[in-house]
């Protein structure tokens, strides 16, 4: 395990990557005795800093729950992160490319609780009776250490790579559709470059809701009403370059369009 000033460090190395958009050496190169802990008490240290300078925690963003994802990182388990308020966009926004770093674009759906969610026994069933209503959403990545060869760990340590979302303007309560058969079609100045379907999150979007409820309980604390839950993507992520415009189409849940700028 690393030590608190260790753990004080990275986290700076990793504010100062973010500040600069740059990238820096694997974690888990340098320090291979660094667990999972450890990797969540350097994202702990760098959100409490972020909120310390005034920025609003809004939800929590849960990668790496589908196959797609897995298969794609080498990476075999779900972990988490914190979204603020300044991070949030709507459809048809214009985002600053340069704002992040290894930019790519993942296909989701966002949950907003209406009820305060808690482990440790938090089944997909609760986490639908906690959901106040689904949207679709686009997430953009912003991955801040070296990508190839890295491991959980570097990624959590690094907020989970999450830079940014852009939600959709259709809201649709669970008992109002099949969430585990929301389609996206996702383009790139309109050439479509990947296809998937909600289930193949966990086999069903919720699922993760639930996963990090009980997850959160572990650390002694829950999920609270008002939260957005960013559920994991149901696509392989797609690189984006400046200039590139984006569309997603989610049926009858709506599209979502963005441009990097």
């Amino acid at each position: 395990m690393l030590t608190p000033t260790q753990i004080e460090e990275i986290a700076a190395e990793l504010a100062e990557a973010d500040r600069t958009h740059g990238v820096i050496p694997r974690i888990t190169a340098r320090f291979p005795e660094a667990t999972i802990e450890d990797s969540y008490a350097i994202q702990g240290v760098w959100r409490d800093a972020q909120i310390a300078a005034g920025r609003r925690l809004v939800g929590r963003k849960i990668g790496l729950t589908s196959k797609a994802m897995q298969h794609a990182t080498g990476i075999t388990e779900p972990d988490y992160g914190v979204m603020f308020d300044d991070t949030v966009h709507a459809s048809g926004a214009d985002i600053r490319f340069d704002d992040f770093s290894n930019v790519r674009i993942e296909v989701e759906l966002a949950f907003v609780l209406g009820h305060p969610l808690e482990g440790p026994d938090c089944t997909l069933e609760d986490a639908l009776a906690a959901i106040d209503y689904a949207v679709p959403a686009l997430e953009v990545l912003n991955s801040h250490i070296e990508l190839e060869g890295r491991t959980i760990v570097d990624t959590i340590s690094d907020n989970a790579a999450y830079g940014a979302m852009v939600l959709g303007t259709v809201r649709k309560r669970p008992d109002e559709i099949d969430l585990r058969w929301v389609p996206g079609v996702l383009s790139r100045n309109g050439e479509i470059e990947e296809t998937g379907v909600a289930a193949g999150v966990l086999g069903h979007p919720a699922t993760g809701v639930a996963w990090l409820a009980n997850k959160f309980h572990q650390h002694g604390a829950r999920l609270e009403a008002g939260e957005i839950i960013l559920a994991g993507s149901f696509t392989r992520p797609m690189w984006v370059a400046e200039g590139d415009t984006v569309l997603c189409d989610y049926r009858e849940m709506g599209t979502i369009e963005c441009r990097f700028i």
